[in-house]
Protein backbone atom coordinates (compact mmCIF):
# COMPACT_ATOMS: atom_id res chain seq x y z
CA UNK A 1 0.00 0.00 0.00
CA UNK A 2 1.62 3.41 -0.64
CA UNK A 3 1.46 6.06 1.98
CA UNK A 4 -1.10 8.41 1.78
CA UNK A 5 -0.57 11.93 1.13
CA UNK A 6 -0.53 13.01 4.19
CA UNK A 7 1.97 10.18 5.37
CA UNK A 8 4.44 12.01 2.57
CA UNK A 9 4.89 15.50 2.70
CA UNK A 10 7.42 17.24 0.21
CA UNK A 11 8.58 20.64 1.43
CA UNK A 12 11.16 22.33 -1.40
CA UNK A 13 14.33 23.41 0.27
CA UNK A 14 16.13 23.92 -2.62
CA UNK A 15 16.27 19.89 -1.90
CA UNK A 16 13.14 18.19 -1.63
CA UNK A 17 12.79 17.69 2.91
CA UNK A 18 10.30 14.72 3.45
CA UNK A 19 7.74 14.76 6.21
CA UNK A 20 7.31 10.98 6.85
CA UNK A 21 4.34 9.77 9.41
CA UNK A 22 3.65 6.41 9.86
CA UNK A 23 2.47 4.06 12.90
CA UNK A 24 5.46 4.16 14.70
CA UNK A 25 6.57 7.97 14.61
CA UNK A 26 7.13 11.08 12.60
CA UNK A 27 10.62 11.39 10.66
CA UNK A 28 11.61 14.59 8.77
CA UNK A 29 14.20 13.11 6.01
CA UNK A 30 16.78 16.04 4.96
CA UNK A 31 16.93 19.76 5.54
CA UNK A 32 17.41 21.64 2.80
CA UNK A 33 20.28 24.28 2.81
CA UNK A 34 21.31 26.65 5.32
CA UNK A 35 19.87 29.86 4.20
CA UNK A 36 16.32 27.51 4.66
CA UNK A 37 17.15 27.54 8.94
CA UNK A 38 14.24 30.29 9.79
CA UNK A 39 12.16 28.02 7.70
CA UNK A 40 13.48 24.62 8.99
CA UNK A 41 13.22 25.42 12.32
CA UNK A 42 9.50 26.07 11.86
CA UNK A 43 8.85 22.63 11.19
CA UNK A 44 10.86 21.36 13.73
CA UNK A 45 8.61 22.89 16.17
CA UNK A 46 5.11 22.29 13.72
CA UNK A 47 5.87 18.52 13.08
CA UNK A 48 7.70 17.91 15.92
CA UNK A 49 9.42 14.96 14.34
CA UNK A 50 10.83 11.95 16.28
CA UNK A 51 14.46 11.58 14.28
CA UNK A 52 16.14 13.08 11.37
CA UNK A 53 17.31 11.13 8.61
CA UNK A 54 20.06 12.59 6.32
CA UNK A 55 20.05 11.00 2.72
CA UNK A 56 23.68 12.32 2.47
CA UNK A 57 26.00 14.81 3.81
CA UNK A 58 25.86 17.71 0.98
CA UNK A 59 24.53 21.00 2.41
CA UNK A 60 21.57 21.10 0.09
CA UNK A 61 20.44 18.58 1.39
CA UNK A 62 22.05 18.74 4.91
CA UNK A 63 22.67 22.31 5.62
CA UNK A 64 20.38 22.85 8.78
CA UNK A 65 20.83 19.19 10.02
CA UNK A 66 23.08 20.97 13.30
CA UNK A 67 19.87 22.51 14.42
CA UNK A 68 18.25 19.05 14.61
CA UNK A 69 21.29 17.89 16.81
CA UNK A 70 20.88 21.01 18.72
CA UNK A 71 17.26 20.08 19.49
CA UNK A 72 17.80 17.15 21.06
CA UNK A 73 17.15 15.24 18.11
CA UNK A 74 18.68 12.18 16.82
CA UNK A 75 20.69 12.75 13.39
CA UNK A 76 20.57 9.59 11.32
CA UNK A 77 22.69 9.32 8.54
CA UNK A 78 24.97 6.46 6.60
CA UNK A 79 28.66 5.91 8.41
CA UNK A 80 30.22 6.53 5.47
CA UNK A 81 28.53 10.53 5.77
CA UNK A 82 29.53 11.01 9.20
CA UNK A 83 32.90 12.62 8.63
CA UNK A 84 31.61 15.13 6.52
CA UNK A 85 28.33 16.05 8.73
CA UNK A 86 31.18 16.11 11.80
CA UNK A 87 33.05 19.00 9.52
CA UNK A 88 35.95 16.14 9.48
CA UNK A 89 36.64 15.49 5.60
CA UNK A 90 35.45 18.90 2.97
CA UNK A 91 35.79 17.33 -0.50
CA UNK A 92 32.60 19.03 -2.18
CA UNK A 93 32.02 18.32 -5.69
CA UNK A 94 30.73 21.46 -6.65
CA UNK A 95 31.22 23.92 -7.89
CA UNK A 96 32.41 21.62 -10.48
CA UNK A 97 36.26 21.72 -11.36
CA UNK A 98 36.75 23.96 -7.95
CA UNK A 99 37.34 21.87 -5.24
CA UNK A 100 38.79 25.34 -3.53
CA UNK A 101 35.27 27.28 -3.32
CA UNK A 102 33.63 23.43 -2.44
CA UNK A 103 36.16 22.93 0.15
CA UNK A 104 34.92 26.72 1.23
CA UNK A 105 31.57 25.94 0.94
CA UNK A 106 31.61 23.10 3.43
CA UNK A 107 34.24 24.45 5.96
CA UNK A 108 31.32 27.62 6.12
CA UNK A 109 28.26 25.45 7.43
CA UNK A 110 28.23 24.16 11.05
CA UNK A 111 28.78 20.57 11.97
CA UNK A 112 26.37 18.08 13.42
CA UNK A 113 27.27 17.31 17.13
CA UNK A 114 28.80 13.56 17.33
CA UNK A 115 26.51 13.13 20.68
CA UNK A 116 23.63 13.76 18.02
CA UNK A 117 24.50 11.47 15.24
CA UNK A 118 23.14 7.96 15.02
CA UNK A 119 23.78 5.40 12.04
CA UNK A 120 21.53 4.43 9.59
CA UNK A 121 22.49 1.10 8.36
CA UNK A 122 20.54 -0.44 4.75
CA UNK A 123 17.87 -3.23 5.56
CA UNK A 124 17.61 -0.84 9.10
CA UNK A 125 14.03 -0.26 10.18
CA UNK A 126 13.15 3.68 10.94
CA UNK A 127 9.82 4.57 11.99
CA UNK A 128 8.59 2.09 9.57
CA UNK A 129 10.57 2.90 6.83
CA UNK A 130 13.52 0.60 4.82
CA UNK A 131 16.77 2.33 4.84
CA UNK A 132 18.48 1.23 1.10
CA UNK A 133 21.64 2.34 0.13
CA UNK A 134 21.89 4.02 -2.81
CA UNK A 135 25.50 4.91 -3.44
CA UNK A 136 27.50 7.11 -6.58
CA UNK A 137 26.10 10.38 -5.73
CA UNK A 138 28.08 9.97 -2.71
CA UNK A 139 29.62 7.35 -0.76
CA UNK A 140 27.05 6.29 2.11
CA UNK A 141 23.72 7.91 0.10
CA UNK A 142 20.62 5.85 1.62
CA UNK A 143 17.47 6.36 0.81
CA UNK A 144 13.65 4.96 2.08
CA UNK A 145 11.63 2.08 1.09
CA UNK A 146 7.52 1.73 1.73
CA UNK A 147 4.47 0.69 0.25
CA UNK A 148 6.10 0.58 -3.34
CA UNK A 149 7.24 4.60 -2.17
CA UNK A 150 11.22 4.98 -2.66
CA UNK A 151 12.90 8.50 -1.53
CA UNK A 152 15.73 8.16 -3.60
CA UNK A 153 18.12 11.54 -2.53
CA UNK A 154 20.33 12.26 -5.22
CA UNK A 155 20.26 8.60 -6.89
CA UNK A 156 18.05 10.81 -9.60
CA UNK A 157 16.69 13.94 -9.85
CA UNK A 158 12.78 14.92 -11.39
CA UNK A 159 12.47 17.70 -14.11
CA UNK A 160 9.68 18.40 -16.20
CA UNK A 161 11.20 16.04 -19.18
CA UNK A 162 11.33 13.11 -16.31
CA UNK A 163 13.83 11.50 -14.66
CA UNK A 164 17.78 11.99 -14.95
CA UNK A 165 20.76 11.77 -12.89
CA UNK A 166 23.14 13.97 -11.31
CA UNK A 167 25.75 15.60 -13.74
CA UNK A 168 28.50 13.62 -13.59
CA UNK A 169 30.77 16.08 -12.20
CA UNK A 170 28.95 16.17 -9.27
CA UNK A 171 28.97 12.03 -8.26
CA UNK A 172 31.64 10.94 -6.48
CA UNK A 173 31.56 7.96 -8.42
CA UNK A 174 29.70 8.07 -12.05
CA UNK A 175 29.70 4.38 -12.62
CA UNK A 176 28.27 3.53 -9.15
CA UNK A 177 25.29 5.94 -9.65
CA UNK A 178 24.45 4.90 -12.77
CA UNK A 179 24.89 1.17 -11.10
CA UNK A 180 22.10 2.94 -8.70
CA UNK A 181 20.19 4.29 -11.21
CA UNK A 182 19.71 0.53 -13.00
CA UNK A 183 18.99 -0.81 -9.07
CA UNK A 184 16.18 1.71 -8.48
CA UNK A 185 14.69 0.80 -12.30
CA UNK A 186 14.71 -2.56 -10.86
CA UNK A 187 12.73 -2.30 -7.95
CA UNK A 188 9.16 -2.85 -7.60
CA UNK A 189 7.97 0.43 -7.24
CA UNK A 190 5.15 2.62 -8.10
CA UNK A 191 6.42 6.08 -7.04
CA UNK A 192 9.75 7.77 -6.64
CA UNK A 193 10.32 10.93 -4.65
CA UNK A 194 13.60 12.65 -5.77
CA UNK A 195 15.81 15.29 -3.74
CA UNK A 196 15.46 17.80 -6.15
CA UNK A 197 11.82 17.92 -8.49
CA UNK A 198 8.56 16.41 -8.54
CA UNK A 199 7.54 12.61 -7.57
CA UNK A 200 8.63 10.15 -10.66
CA UNK A 201 7.05 6.93 -11.98
CA UNK A 202 8.55 3.64 -12.27
CA UNK A 203 8.71 4.09 -15.89
CA UNK A 204 10.47 7.69 -16.04
CA UNK A 205 13.09 6.23 -14.49
CA UNK A 206 13.30 2.89 -16.26
CA UNK A 207 13.41 4.89 -19.30
CA UNK A 208 16.32 7.22 -17.87
CA UNK A 209 18.20 3.87 -16.75
CA UNK A 210 17.48 2.56 -20.28
CA UNK A 211 19.08 5.54 -22.30
CA UNK A 212 21.72 6.28 -19.40
CA UNK A 213 22.72 3.16 -17.84
CA UNK A 214 23.10 0.69 -20.94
Amino acid sequence: MLPSRAELISVPMYANVFLLTSPQGRLLVDTGTVVHAPRFLRLLRSFRPDALLVTHAHPDHAGSAFLAGRAGLSVLAHPLEHPALLGEVHDLPYPAGRPGVGRLVSRAHPNVRASALRAALPGQDVLGWEVVHLPGHTAGQIGLRRGGVLIAADAVVGSADGAHLPRAAYNHDHAQALATLKTVAGMDLREIWPGHGGVLTAAQVQARAARDGG
